[in-house]
């Protein structure tokens, strides 16, 4: 791998390496990119990666090469702005628009020092005066989203040091000038987004880029290329607007703000294949109204109004953001998907998501550097070609025809393996005696067949769902029949679920998504991994079903190049928790006998780990058996 990538920087091109855990890739990556000598930015999606990278592997690949390259070269961690503390909200307290949604004036003076809100924020007054970074994750335990949004902006809403009493202190304007000095700036998925797509130079300039966790790129840009309007956000957009300008722009804007409100409280979940003219008129009005508002907050200064500057950036942020989401709507560009989405709790929205991002980071990512992607899961049904065609690029290393030059960045794909012999540590069960799992509806045959699997393995099981629903409705069907602790995700943080879950071999852990990528438990703790469904898209999932749409208007297999590549990428990251050293032993049993008897189930096979393969549950039973015996016997 490290030679690979040496190679794809020397020549510029890009490089997509499938790497298993256990692997070290992060040093197959690092040790060629730092001994290049050129800028490297490295954009990963989990914290726990990039704390991984900074605090262990970047300062021994740096000692390690310093009688090599005779200098150290320096590295930086990069966040969004939201993720340092600001000293301007702390010290001059929340916009008052804001404090008087909490139900506090001044949060600091009005929240009860002995409530949860009171505590977290006297903890992060304390804490400003001792820390060196103002990085929200370095703060030890954490506090509460509300404690934390009282003390910190975002990009729209900073004032800029330029202006800022407490420029000179800025947290994040140190990070960022941390950054241009480094050799090796360490960021987020979203950061590289904004920075790539929105045209904001937040990083420093770069000639390497490396996607760690790639897998989860295209998902990522697509966040941060979608827009949203609420109800909610748009009055709040009209009280912050309201006293800093005149009243003709204030009242355009609260009566466009109504007549929206109103259409969302009609408004069906589902795609808007066409703008429907009524939300076309309110959109329009909306996008009028908020440019006017616009125009009159940059002409205007009411010096009676408190921090009129924080206020006003605040406003001006808010105000913006309705007019380019509005405005994008009404546009109706045929690459953009538009739809309702309605919530239990915070009622209708109306969303925006580009249909493909492929072509977004053709241009912007691949462009005037080399680019390294990679991932343990990045080959789906055997080779790179679907992961690639989502990221922009063409088939590998596609040439003219002609013989003249390349017509797409040039790249190639590189398996590198793993440690672990999965043939020997590891079962593929797929349960084909059960019944095809339906829309709705519970499957009494599902859960005998993971009680029995379950109680087999003597607990030690990680149960992955496709929806909270079931895991909800299958920790309640165990729970009542079987003597074992069955741990379910939202009960307690994440954290805490994963540290019970092992440190007691009898215990079961069941959840949904974040637990198909985010769980590291190796030993006896994790012996059985179970998947109830194959993990398809929605039905209803307008995004997905558009893309699906449109590859199949374009004549390829929508299905296979949306819906199947989706479920087969969660397969192989939840495949992938089982065998995480090299002393796991295990089972990965998937009840859903679609994935032996459909014609896309051996598709799905091959994108997860080369497991020994079975439908005979007896086997499985008496396999389970042994590895429970065996591993009580350890644990003796």
């Amino acid at each position: 791998m490290a030679q690979a990538v040496a190679e794809a920087i020397d020549d510029s091109s890009h490089l997509l390496v499938q790497a298993g855990t256990g692997t070290g890739k992060s040093l197959g990556y690092l040790v060629p990119a730092l001994a290049h000598g050129e800028r490297v930015v490295v954009a990963t999606a989990t914290l726990a990666l990039q704390r991984q990278l900074v605090e262990r592997d970047l300062p021994r690949t740096v000692e390690a090469l310093h009688p090599l390259l005779r200098r150290r070269p320096e590295f930086a961690m990069l966040k969004g702005r939201s993720n340092y503390l600001c000293l301007h909200r702390l010290h001059e307290g929340v916009p008052q628009e804001d404090a008087d949604e909490a139900g506090l004036f001044d949060p600091f003076e009005a929240a009860a020092p002995t409530s949860k809100l009171g505590k977290d924020l006297l903890r992060l007054r304390d804490w400003s005066d001792d820390t060196e970074t103002g990085d929200r994750d370095d703060l030890t335990p954490g506090v509460s989203d509300r404690a934390w949004s009282q003390v910190s902006v975002t990009s729209r809403e900073c004032l800029g040091a330029s202006k800022c009493a407490y420029g000179a202190e800025c947290f994040a304007e140190a990070a960022r000038e941390r950054a241009k000095l480094a050799d090796v700036v360490v960021t987020n998925h979203a950061l590289l987004a904004i920075d790539a797509i929105e045209g904001a130079p937040v990083l420093p300039s770069h000639e390497v880029l490396i996607v760690d966790e790639a897998h989860e790129l295209v998902s990522r840009v697509t966040g941060v290329a979608s827009g949203e309007l609420t109800p909610g956000q748009v009055n709040r957009a009209v009280r912050r607007a309201a006293k800093l300008v005149n009243e003709q722009a204030a009242d355009a804007l609260q009566t466009a703000s109504e007549g929206f409100e109103r259409l969302m409280e009609l408004a069906l979940p589902g795609r808007l294949e066409k703008i429907p003219e009524d939300l076309g008129y309110v959109l329009m009005a909306l996008r009028d109204a908020a440019r006017t508002v616009i125009s009159a907050l940059g002409a205007t200064r009411d010096a009676s109004v408190k921090d009129e500057d924080a206020v006003r950036k605040q406003a001006l942020g808010a105000v913006e953001n309705i007019h380019q989401v509005a405005e994008r709507i009404v546009e109706a560009s045929e690459y953009d998907v538009v739809w309702y989405e309605r919530h239990d709790r915070f009622g209708a929205s109306l969303r925006v998501a580009p249909l493909s991002v492929s072509g977004l980071l053709r241009e912007k990512l691949f462009e005037d550097r080399s680019v390294v992607l990679t991932s343990a899961t990045l080959k789906l049904g055997g080779d790179f070609n679907g992961v690639a065609a989502s990221l922009g690029l063409a088939p590998e290393s596609p040439q003219d025809p002609e013989g003249g030059e390349e017509t797409a960045p040039r790249w190639q794909g590189l398996d590198v393996g793993s440690p672990f012999d999965y043939s020997k540590q590891g079962i593929l069960y797929v349960a084909k005696h059960l019944a095809q799992p339906g829309r709705e509806g519970s499957r009494a045959d599902m859960l005998d067949e993971l009680a029995e699997l379950v109680e087999a393995a003597g607990g030690r099981t990680l149960g992955l769902f496709s929806s909270m629903r079931a895991a909800q409705a299958a920790a309640e069907d165990l729970r009542g029949r079987l003597d074992m602790p069955i741990l379910l995700q939202g009960e307690e943080t994440l954290g805490e679920l994963i540290r019970s879950f092992s440190a007691d071999a009898r215990t079961c852990l069941f959840g949904t998504l974040s637990l198909w990528q985010g769980v590291d438990v190796p030993g006896p703790s994790c012996q059985l991994v179970v998947m109830d469904r194959v993990p398809f898209p929605r039905p209803d999932d307008p995004l997905m079903s558009a893309r699906q749409k449109a590859v199949e208007e374009a004549g390829g297999n929508g299905f296979m190049a949306v819906a199947a590549t989706h479920a087969a990428l969660l397969m192989a990251q939840g495949a992938g928790r089982l065998v995480r050293a090299s002393g796991d032993r295990g089972i990965v049993a998937v009840l859903d006998p679609r994935v032996e008897r459909a014609r896309y189930g051996s598709f799905l096979r091959k994108s997860m780990p080369e497991f020994w393969y079975t439908t005979d549950r007896n086997q499985v039973r008496r396999s389970l058996a042994a590895i429970d015996a065996a591993a009580k016997a350890q644990e003796a």
